[in-house]
């Protein structure tokens, strides 16, 4: 979690901008942050939109626990977004320690060993794919372990990234895969040799 993501949460929490528009598609700005950011309702995280299920009590049970604790170790370095560490520490008032990036510790994947669940391919697969294309070509898009992105979300992800007509490399989560209409149909022969999906 970044300090960017940390307060923009934040600010969604006690202001919850996203019930002054009318629709999902219409733009939001992120009260009081550093910068103005714009998102739709659909581009929130589940948890500012749906309350009551079992992820959304669970992410409030961490917020009460992060409020309550000493304070948060932030993956991310100080230069990567100084105005939000600032804002985070002191408009907020909370308490945080630079820790990352955490993805320059452990390298190799015996050292990593299973963070998640096994991908749909192995590391020889994605590899192969990917030294068959020019360097810094390919796009990457992984919303990690604590995002829970909804199939309408995936759908339009999907949709964009065929629009793009940029080489890809998406991972999603099993559980996020759940509805089968996720992906438009047709999607993935479309991109085949463009895009992988893990």
């Amino acid at each position: 979690i970044s300090f960017f993501s940390l307060c923009a949460d934040e600010m969604v929490r006690l202001y919850e901008p996203n019930k002054n528009v009318s629709s999902d598609d219409e733009p939001l700005v992120i009260p009081h942050l550093p910068h103005e950011v714009k998102f739709t309702r659909l581009q929130l995280p589940e948890h500012a939109m749906n309350q009551g299920n079992e992820f959304t009590d669970r992410f409030n049970k961490v917020k009460e626990s992060e409020l309550k604790s000493y304070g948060v170790l932030v993956n991310s370095f100080y230069e990567l977004e100084p105005d939000y560490a600032e804002f985070y520490r002191k408009e907020l008032g909370r308490r945080a320690w630079h820790i990352g990036p955490v993805s320059l510790c452990n390298r190799s994947i015996e050292d990593k060993a299973w963070r998640g669940k096994q991908a749909s391919l192995d590391k020889h697969e994605w590899l192969d794919w990917l030294n068959l294309k020019k360097p810094n070509s390919v796009v990457y898009i992984s919303f990690g372990s604590m995002a829970s992105v909804i199939a309408p979300q995936l759908h339009e992800i999907a949709l964009a990234l065929e629009a793009a007509g940029q080489d890809f490399i998406w991972v999603v989560r099993n559980s996020d895969r759940q509805d089968e209409e996720w992906l438009p149909q047709g999607f993935e022969q479309r991109v085949e040799g463009k895009g992988l999906i893990i």
